[in-house]
């Protein structure tokens, strides 16, 4: 089980053409004379205006895969014990994840992009005023990092814990942040709690109607904007996490589907892990990986990382 977020951590240690019809009032009488003629032809209609070019993901073009793969920074601003993207400022968190992403480059074909994967809203001990355990934290506060990466090149995923929340009802808070080019999404089923239960007494789960929801929700947002396709994390480290994923809908050209495996532990539990959860795993859902600097133990470098088989499409750090 990774570690909860900030209010857990707390208590731990402390988303026409209108063509003008002429007025016959200005018409000139060359104009007037072909007209009634019949023999002159009406002026030329205006060009239909082309339909406006999507915006281009980072490393050029609208899909996802198969030129690029992605090592991201995981993490909440301002909270360290969250992740290695809190122990930085915007700027600072850019450039590191740059030269993590550079690590990896020696190892792959595919030109690999520098990431934050950004934790927006956090499971809390608490149940907080809304009393679903979870704690949604403004926009506002991260415009500083989606302003860092997009002057910098680095894409954006935005990672929800929704506690007795849903998934759907907090991307959509998110709207505003999704509406941006380069910010995908992440759904982290250990923090969806049912009724009753309680972040580390029990494991969250999701069902595969309510993922089907927020995905569907997603590629259209994504389609009435004009957007490139966008990233889908679905977090998982065990099967019982997500409730019948054989019905998981790949079929949104808008997206891509991908299953991040983020337990830690020793390589041989890691590895484990990795090839359990490809069992049975729809068609079209790309495989994802996670390093802990600290949990892990010891944690994989890019070489052995991008050794694994499958070559994991994306990597955080914990």
């Amino acid at each position: 089980m990774r570690r909860l977020s900030t209010a857990i951590a707390t208590a731990a240690c402390a988303a026409l053409l209108l063509t003008g019809c002429g007025d016959a009032a200005t018409e000139t009488p060359d104009q007037a004379a072909a007209t009634q003629s019949g023999s002159g032809a009406s002026s030329a209609p205006e060009a239909t205006p082309s339909p406006t070019e999507p915006p281009e993901l980072i490393g050029g073009g609208t899909e996802l895969f198969p030129d690029r793969r992605f090592v991201a920074l995981y993490g909440h601003p301002g909270t360290p014990g969250l992740g290695v993207l809190g122990e930085q400022g915007p700027e600072e968190s850019a450039q590191r994840a740059i030269e993590l992403a550079k690590q990896y480059q020696p190892y792959s074909e595919e030109k690999v992009i520098p990431s934050f994967e950004i934790i927006v809203t956090s499971a809390s001990s608490d149940p907080g005023p809304d009393g679903n355990y979870s704690n949604e934290v403004p926009v506002d506060h991260f415009i500083p990092y989606i302003e860092a990466a997009e002057k910098n090149g680095v894409y954006v995923v935005l990672d929800l814990q929704p506690g007795q929340s849903d998934f759907l009802s907090q991307a959509k808070q998110y709207e505003e942040l999704l509406k941006r080019p380069n910010v995908g999404l992440a759904l982290d089923p250990e923090w969806r709690l049912a009724p009753g239960q309680v972040h580390l007494q029990q494991i969250g789960s999701v069902s595969a109607e309510e993922i089907n929801e927020t995905t569907e929700w997603l590629a259209e947002l994504t389609a009435e904007n004009n957007l490139p396709q966008k990233a889908v994390i679905l977090h998982q480290f065990s099967m019982a996490m997500i409730q019948n994923r054989e019905n998981i809908k790949t079929d949104h050209p808008e997206l891509e589907i991908i299953l991040h495996a983020d337990g830690h532990g020793t390589p041989e539990m890691k590895k484990e892990t990795w090839g359990v959860l490809q069992q049975g795993l729809p068609e079209g859902i790309h495989m994802a990986w996670k390093n802990f600097y600290d949990e892990d133990t010891p944690t994989f470098t890019p070489e052995q990382t991008y050794n694994l088989e499958p070559k994991p499409w994306f990597v955080s750090y914990q």
